[in-house]
């Protein structure tokens, strides 16, 4: 079998083949034997997640444009990835940048990455209704909080919180059926209850789709087409995380 992997000597980076992924990147790794500054190609696939105890990632471009809301995010995606971005200065999208996101899309695809926010949220509902199609990536808003406390947002999210968001990205798939049901909410304690907010808020982070009240996050399963088995395995884990008397008690009498 041959490489799967193609090198382009001006910019410096591996692209994976053919495949339809988003991430072009580079590894370097250091040894005793060779200059410091020589990069040494690995052939293998990484997460953009991984680290490496010998080496570091040393570039990741994406191929598609991500909308951010202003020009301090694009600053932090850029300390993170290589990337182009639209910003949309506000949460009301002018057409003008509505036609700037659907261009985008057409020739290179998009990725909405906005603030886990009232604001942020309003814009990806305007993006996905006027644009459908388009991926999106979410941060958790505890990773995205200034560090006196004071505000939000993607500005201050870490390279390695942008890159990990990056990695999951889920596509827009408008009029899709129904998969997951508003009652298969309200028995998994998603809706109504005293945990419902917070058992919303670790399924979010687990699916990697974010933060969401009952509505939205029933019309999000949705439009991302969450499988029932990606479901309920995030129902297990939270289950898991609340009793864990329970779970390593049922360990203890398998063994």
């Amino acid at each position: 079998m041959g490489n799967p992997y193609r090198f382009d000597k001006d910019s410096g980076l591996i692209s994976a083949g053919d495949e339809p992924s988003a991430f072009f990147f580079m590894v370097l790794q250091w040894t005793d034997t060779l200059p410091r500054n020589r990069p040494v190609f690995i052939n293998k696939t990484i997460d953009v997640t991984e680290k490496f105890h010998s080496g570091r990632i040393f570039s990741m471009k994406m191929k598609e444009m991500i909308v951010v809301e202003g020009k301090s995010d694009t600053i932090a995606i850029r300390n993170a990835v290589q990337a182009d971005t639209i910003e949309t200065n506000g949460s009301a999208v002018s057409s003008e940048t509505l036609e700037k996101i659907r261009l985008a899309q057409q020739r290179r695809g998009v990725i909405v990455l906005t603030d886990p926010d009232y604001p942020g949220q309003r814009i990806r509902n305007i993006i996905s209704e006027q644009v459908p199609g388009c991926k999106h990536a979410f941060i958790p808003k505890e990773e995205t909080i200034a560090d006196n406390g004071a505000s939000l947002g993607i500005e201050h999210a870490s390279p390695e919180a942008i890159r990990r968001a990056l990695s999951h990205v889920k596509q827009d798939m408008p009029d899709e059926t129904e998969i997951i049901s508003r009652n298969d909410l309200v028995n998994a304690g998603l809706i109504g209850g005293a945990k419902a907010k917070q058992r919303r808020e670790k399924l979010g982070a687990i699916l990697h789709i974010g933060y969401a009240n009952g509505k939205q996050l029933h019309k999000r399963l949705q439009m991302f087409q969450i499988t029932k088995e990606e479901f309920t395995e995030a129902y297990q884990q939270i289950e898991k995380e609340e009793h864990p008397s329970i779970s390593s008690g049922n360990k203890r009498r398998r063994d």
